[in-house]
């Protein structure tokens, strides 16, 4: 029977159930080998050798595949149709050989199948071919050059700019686009500008809206009523003229459907409709695939297999009748210029399942599979029809006009199924219906209203919007977009508020640092270009060690350059390129530099060693003026903690700060010298917010923990604290005693007024909930002792089901057997196998020496008593 190797377990089982006996089918869980972390896995100077490495947890599954290819000589490699499956089907055949499971006659073969259902695995398996290299080497080429960057770019960034964590060859570039926005929100300014709406009356009573576009004869632009004045002058040329009807012009208009979702369009609309992320999107997806529900999820296409397009069409009939139905079907080409990422678009599998058919029980998948089976419905469906009208109302003399515009649904085609969401949410005046009016008609002026407006800042950017703007510029391929977005979160560099990703401290601070010192590295042009060289490398026309070696060549000897760089003049850097952003010109022409507090010292940016960035005097320490990073804020200052320590006050001689820390914000009396390394801290309970806590809260976290006085019971010390699960008493000699007992408080405030009585009741009710937890576990049952190494064997009623005892080994019972049924030899059998996989060893017990007989000594002869 040949073997049959996928991806996942949920995979594996359902290509099992089209396969059927006469096929093994095993999950490979993934990647089975990558670079390990460290120096060394990469060897530019070895032409680029890369040192594999297999997981830990991959190390069973390679041995399960092993085992069974010992018994069936034949593999079918089945991983997914793109460059990630092509790896994983590449690496598994070089584990395989290098572990002998694979012969010199043992048959590999690969097949690709872009939907898990019967007729696309069976037809698979009937058409195999050869791992694909050229995609192997693509795959290769690109994790080289990430693991080149990273690890050679990322130690630069932490000894130069402390607080960072790390860069990549795409990532990095991703941070930029983001930080670029919020700069340029924050370099916006808004401008005023005024619209005045009428509203008017047809002969028949029927009002419509109209705004006013023409003003003294002049057409006019955007800003040119800048102002209330200028608009109530508008609004008065308005009220005292007539207005009349000059044109009506109603134009036939269509709205053609979308195209079926890709990777990047699919993370954006669900992103639009339901909120989700990147990479929650693909997760859901991903599920669905591999329910056979829909068609693979990571592709740059969007056409349609034949039989698909037939499928949708043939349920549009059925749903809709055949108005719905274009006379031939929609033909959508690729764009993507890497055919390899180009597989056929995200679809169902089978047009006839609706997402009631489907019966899908889990929410999300129900939400993006109606969202996947709607648009790929609507891509096949007949235009929506429209008409448009425009009416233009003026003044005899010319000196006012106003414009109405409407349109109709003639007939909605694709929107009965689906309509896109969009990124922004203005109104669409265009959309209202109008009256029947006619040229020449005489209208009544009912009300005249100015409206006031400021242009808005660019918005920040989703995770839609973002990878719309990657894809865009070239930046990322569908298998990593969702991944890219996901890091540059994980590292603290970006946070997403209400769905928008907001730049923090260390992103704005990295992407500086890489602007000046790496900027062709984070350059758009250079990143989208060295994709479009791995793209070529993929098709099979280029050589990924050459577009190693000159990527090499050059990033080597930027990373050279860096060498001599100090601290302190990157940080001067880092100061004149964000000097516009942290410190902007001032309303009196002053310095804006010049620190406020002494007059003297010079305004720089610091870095602290949490990480985080903010703004500080030169004069330190005589001046210890800080801010928070970025611009002046006056009411941010004022309440912000500062990565030095917000000053709430002295205490007895001692100053007492709110610090935000590497685990929370915490308050401390004195400073860290070297005679008080360790001054007292306590850290601030989450229902006090930091920012606000005063001098008289903080000396109360000071005071803790509290002594409530001795046990009544045991004359034992009773304490109230806060700890890291919230406020609680301990009964015990110290609060460092890991032994005692702890029981919860209900509130913060109880850690102050609690008494001994309550103290009492509460310790009391902790001792009696925890029942028999504690107690000694007694077996079930009793086999005897072990027969090679000694000690008891029993049996056990754990928490997880029956186990099987030894020494410090306990081994889980199989459902199969049952406790009363098990025996000795299955008992040792696994404690065994569980040994084996602790890496323990049961050692043999060893016999008894025998003792040698003991001869008995001839008994001395008595000296023979001498005569005298």
């Amino acid at each position: 029977m040949p073997v049959v190797v996928v991806e996942s377990p949920a995979k594996a089982k359902k290509i099992n159930e089209y396969l059927g006996k006469n096929y093994i089918v095993l999950a490979s869980y993934g990647h089975v080998r990558d670079l390990p972390p460290k120096d060394g896995s990469v060897l530019p100077d070895d032409d680029f050798d890369m040192k594999w490495e297999i997981a830990s947890d991959s190390k069973k599954h390679i041995k399960a595949i092993v085992d069974a290819l010992k018994n069936d000589n034949e593999l079918i490699l089945a991983t997914d149709p793109d460059r990630e499956g092509e790896a994983i089907s590449w690496h598994l055949t070089e584990a395989l050989i290098a572990r002998k499971a694979i012969k010199k006659d043992t048959p590999v073969s690969r097949v690709v199948f872009n939907a898990i259902t019967k007729s696309a695995v069976t037809d698979a398996m009937k058409h195999p071919r050869q791992v694909d290299q050229p995609l192997v080497e693509a795959y290769l080429a690109r994790r080289a050059l990430d693991y080149l960057v990273g690890f050679n770019l990322s130690p630069v960034l932490w000894r130069k700019l402390p607080g960072a964590k790390s860069a990549g060859r795409v990532q990095s570039v991703c941070l930029r686009i983001i930080v670029e926005r919020e700069m340029e929100i924050e370099a916006f300014r808004a401008q005023e500008y005024w619209t005045v709406k009428a509203l008017l009356q047809s002969p028949r009573g029927q009002t419509f809206e109209a705004r006013l576009i023409t003003l003294a004869g002049k057409k006019l632009d955007k800003f040119d009523l800048s102002n209330e004045t200028q608009a109530e002058m508008a609004v008065q040329a308005i009220r005292s003229r007539d207005l009349t009807v000059t044109a009506v012009e109603a134009k036939p208009a269509t709205r053609n459907p979308s195209p079926p979702f890709m990777t990047s369009t699919l993370q954006q609309e669900a992103s639009r409709k339901f909120g989700m992320g990147a990479k929650q999107t693909m997760s859901v997806a991903q599920r669905l695939y591999e329910a056979g529900l829909i068609t693979y999820m990571r592709t740059d296409g969007i056409d349609m297999a034949p039989e698909a397009v037939t499928g949708a069409r043939d349920a549009i009939k059925a749903k809709f009748g055949a108005d719905y139905l274009p006379d031939q079907p929609r033909i959508y080409k690729n764009k993507a210029k890497n055919a390899q990422e180009a597989h056929e678009c995200i679809r169902p599998t089978e047009m006839a399942l609706d997402t009631a058919a489907a019966k899908i029980t889990d929410a999300d998948q129900r939400k993006l599979y109606d969202l996947i089976y709607k648009r790929t419905m609507a891509s096949q469906m007949a235009a929506a029809r429209l008409e448009r009208t425009v009416v233009d109302v003026a003044s005899a003399d010319g000196q006012v006009g106003l414009r109405a515009n409407g349109q109709v649904m003639l007939f909605d085609g694709f929107l009965a199924v689906y309509e896109e969401g969009r990124d922004d949410n203005g109104d669409d005046d265009d959309e209202k219906r109008l009256p029947q009016l006619a040229a020449g008609e005489p209208t009544k002026k009912q009300n005249i209203e100015p409206e006031q407006h400021f242009t808005q800042p660019p918005p920040r950017y989703t995770e839609a919007t973002l990878v719309k703007r990657m894809e865009e510029l070239g930046i990322g391929r569908p298998s990593t977009y969702a991944s890219i977005v996901t890091t540059i979160q994980d590292r603290g560099y970006v946070e997403k508020d209400k769905n928008r990703l907001i730049p923090q401290d260390k992103g704005r601070l990295v992407t500086a640092f890489l602007e000046n010192y790496f900027r062709k590295y984070v350059g758009y042009d250079f990143t989208a270009d060295l994709e479009n060289q791995l793209d070529e490398v993929s098709a099979g026309n280029g050589d990924y060690k050459k577009v190693l070696r000159q990527f090499w060549r050059d990033f080597s000897a930027a990373i050279a350059e860096t060498a001599e760089l100090r601290i302190t003049d990157v940080l001067e850097k880092i100061n004149e390129v964000l000097e516009p952003h942290l410190f902007p010109p001032t309303e009196d022409g002053s310095d804006p530099r010049i620190c406020q507090n002494c007059g003297a010292g010079r305004l720089s940016m610091r870095t602290a060693r949490s990480g985080g960035a903010f703004i500080g005097c030169s004069n330190y320490p005589e001046c210890r003026y800080t801010r928070p990073f970025g611009p002046p804020d006056p009411a941010a200052e004022a309440s912000a903690i500062p990565p030095d320590g917000k000053l709430l006050g002295n205490d007895q001689g001692d100053e007492v700060r709110v610090f935000k820390g590497r685990f929370g914000p915490y308050v401390q009396r004195g400073a860290v010298t070297e005679d008080n390394k360790k001054p007292p801290r306590q850290s601030i309970p989450k229902e006090w917010e930091p920012e606000e806590l005063d001098l008289e809260h903080a000396l109360m976290l000071l005071s803790l923990p509290r002594e409530i006085g001795p046990h009544p019971d045991d004359g034992v010390m009773v304490w109230a604290n806060i700890g890291r699960y919230g406020p609680y008493l301990k009964h015990a000699p110290s609060t460092s005693d890991r032994g005692g007992t702890n029981a919860n408080l209900d509130g913060i405030d109880e850690v102050w007024t609690v008494g001994m009585n309550r103290a009492v009741q509460l310790l009391a009710e902790k001792v009696a909930s925890r029942g028999a937890r504690g107690k000694v576990a007694t077996p079930i049952r009793e086999l005897g002792e072990h027969p090679q190494a000694g000690g008891p064997v029993n049996i056990y009623d754990g928490k997880y089901g029956p186990y099987v005892k030894w020494e410090k080994i306990n081994a889980t019972i199989p459902d199969t057997i049952a406790p009363d049924d098990l025996t000795m030899a299955q008992a040792i059998d696994l404690i065994d196998e569980r040994a084996a996989k602790s890496g323990k060893k049961v050692t043999k017990k060893k016999p008894a020496a025998k003792k040698a007989p003991t001869k008995k000594k001839p008994a001395a002869k008595k000296a023979a008593s001498s005569k005298n």
